[in-house]
């Protein structure tokens, strides 16, 4: 029997002071898009790379930029790393700095949000140089857009999550940046999907690329999942229920589609003697950061989220994941799951499902190739909804044509 053996960091090419900073963050073998990824990388190679959350995506791009950069070291701009959301960024800034905690690499990151004093040090590090950027794309189009910002010499520009910058509508953003960077370059794509828009994209911006297609659209086999059949007027309580039970968990995320729903969900909770905290893009930036510190720490051990931190924050010890209502597309469904069982652990996700999300979940389910088994609901919520998924009605309009034909056809054989 052939036993594939998971690569160490070390046999990958990368600098001793590189994999102490890895061994001292706690890994030891590379994921498979980063074996994949790692040396194409260092070879020179553009990369369009498809992996779905949880896979390591972000080392995998940033551990062999960090190698190139101690080699041929640059006063000015080395990397711009362009991402949808300021979470992701912040959350990619720091993944930064312990990876090259044994290094002289820097990093600093461009995002919406901050007070007079962040634009001046954001304008300070893009005028006057960083060796990464990590940056949105409107804030970073605003910095241009007043013409200090320095990219002559940038030698390599990466996409994360290019999915959902094209989704959230940075694409002509995106076109205007391209503008402003040098045609040489090292160009690195990386995206949960590849749908067309995305195919385009690398057209246009990659040259001879390797294409790495990890991505399944399929939740990691670390996940326990499950989806309760419930009445709308029951959530609340059966959230309440499910919290109750699962004291032991450490931290746990409920994710709600709409931002509306988060102040009611954690006033709720916190009514049953719940600990609880949300998080959306209507609090300040402070206000997000201090929230997430107090997640990270264990403080608060329940965060109610809106799917802008479905991809937005990297913390490996969540256990459990709540979708209070359904997510809109098989994509989110993965990347709310994702946020637990990263990095080979476990964890569970519970998704509550009213009846008229039943068609949605269903599709949800082809598309991942998974049945998710359904969960009981407790007797002391009531009687659960019946599992019903409604067929696609027939357009009526065609109908009526194929009628009118059919009349007009016997007619003239008369």
């Amino acid at each position: 029997m052939l036993i594939i053996r998971p690569m160490k960091f070390k046999e990958l090419g990368l600098s001793e002071d590189i994999v102490q900073a890895i061994d001292f963050m706690g890994f030891e073998h590379a994921t498979p898009i980063q074996e994949a990824a790692i040396p194409a990388i260092l070879e020179g190679r553009d990369i369009i790379g498809c992996a779905q959350t949880g896979t390591g995506k972000t080392a995998a791009f940033i551990l062999p930029l960090l190698e190139k950069m101690l080699h041929k070291p640059n006063a000015k701009i080395n990397a711009l790393i362009i991402v949808p959301t300021r979470e992701l960024a912040v959350q990619i800034d720091q993944q930064i700095q312990g990876l090259a905690y044994f290094t002289s690499v820097g990093s600093y990151a461009v995002y919406g949000g901050g007070t007079g004093k962040n634009w001046q040090m954001e304008k300070d590090a893009l005028s006057e140089g960083a060796d990464i950027i990590i940056a949105t794309p409107g804030k970073l189009l605003s910095h241009l857009q007043l013409g200090y910002v320095d990219f002559s010499d940038l030698q390599y520009l990466v996409l994360d999550e290019a999915d959902r910058m094209l989704d959230m509508g940075f694409s002509d953003d995106l076109n205007q940046i391209f503008k402003h960077l040098p045609e040489k370059r090292q160009n690195l794509l990386f995206s949960a999907t590849m749908a067309e828009p995305i195919r385009r994209l690398a057209r246009k911006m990659l040259h001879e690329p390797i294409e790495i297609n990890l991505a399944l659209s399929k939740p990691a086999e670390g996940v326990k999942q499950s989806v309760y059949a419930v009445f709308d007027e029951q959530k609340t309580a059966l959230l309440t229920y499910i919290l109750q039970e699962e004291k032991n968990r450490k931290r746990v995320i409920v994710f709600t589609s709409k931002k509306s729903s988060v102040g009611s969900i954690v006033r709720n909770l916190k009514r049953a003697k719940i600990l609880a905290q949300g998080i959306s893009s209507d609090l300040e930036q402070s206000e997000r950061e201090e929230t997430l510190r107090g997640f990270k720490s264990g403080r608060i051990p329940v965060l109610v989220a809106t799917d802008v931190m479905s991809r937005g924050i990297d913390i490996k010890e969540i256990d459990l994941v709540i979708n209070f209502d359904a997510p809109s597309d098989a994509e989110d469904y993965v990347h709310r799951v994702g946020r637990t069982a990263r990095a080979n652990t476990k964890g569970e996700a519970i998704t509550l499902i009213n009846p008229k999300d039943m068609s949605k979940f269903n599709t949800i389910e082809k598309l991942i190739e998974q049945t998710v088994p359904r969960a009981v609901l407790p007797e002391s919520l009531g009687a659960a909804p019946e599992w019903v998924v409604s067929r696609p009605k027939k357009k009526k309009g065609n109908h009526r044509k194929f009628q009118s034909r059919k009349k007009t056809d016997n007619a003239n054989q008369k």
